[in-house]
C-alpha cells in the first residue's frame, strides 16, 4: 500500500472567489467556491506531474480564521466561543485578524468548528407526511 503524500494548500479569499497555492510546490489555482478551488488544486497537481497520482495525495487545506469566518458567515463567533469555553472577545480578535491564536488555541477553535460540522452532518430533517 502506498502512503499518501501530505500537501499543504493555503486558500485565500479573493474578490472573485478563492485562490490556492501549495507549499513546497509551484502549483496554483483559483475557484469560485471552496469546493471548486480544492477540486481545481487536485487537477492542477495531476497536470503538474503525471508522476503524481492525485488520489495518493493528502491535502491539508489551510485558511486563516478571518477569511474562514468571512466565508462561513453562518458560524457566529460568539456562539462558537461559548460552545468551546473561550472568551468571545478573544475569539473575535482572532476572527478580525487583530491577534493570532497560539497553536493550542487554534486546535481548540478547529475542534469546535469540526464538532459543529459533525453535529450538522448527523442531523436528519423530519417532514410531515401529506
Amino acid at each position: 500500500m502506498t502512503s499518501k503524500k501530505k500537501i499543504v494548500v493555503i486558500i485565500e479569499k479573493t474578490e472573485t472567489g478563492f485562490s490556492a497555492y501549495a507549499m513546497d510546490y509551484p502549483v496554483y489555482t483559483t475557484g469560485s467556491s471552496m469546493t471548486e478551488v480544492t477540486d481545481n488544486m487536485k487537477e492542477a497537481f495531476s497536470l503538474y506531474s503525471d508522476k503524481i497520482n492525485s488520489d495518493e495525495l493528502d491535502f491539508s487545506v489551510q485558511i486563516d480564521f478571518k477569511q474562514f469566518f468571512q466565508y462561513y458567515k453562518v458560524l457566529n463567533s460568539k456562539v462558537l466561543a461559548k460552545k468551546i469555553g473561550m472568551n468571545p472577545t478573544l475569539l473575535s480578535q482572532y476572527v478580525r485578524g487583530h491577534k493570532k491564536p497560539s497553536e493550542k488555541q487554534r486546535r481548540r477553535i478547529l475542534y469546535g468548528i469540526n464538532k459543529i460540522g459533525h453535529e450538522l452532518a448527523d442531523i436528519t430533517a423530519l417532514y410531515d407526511k401529506p
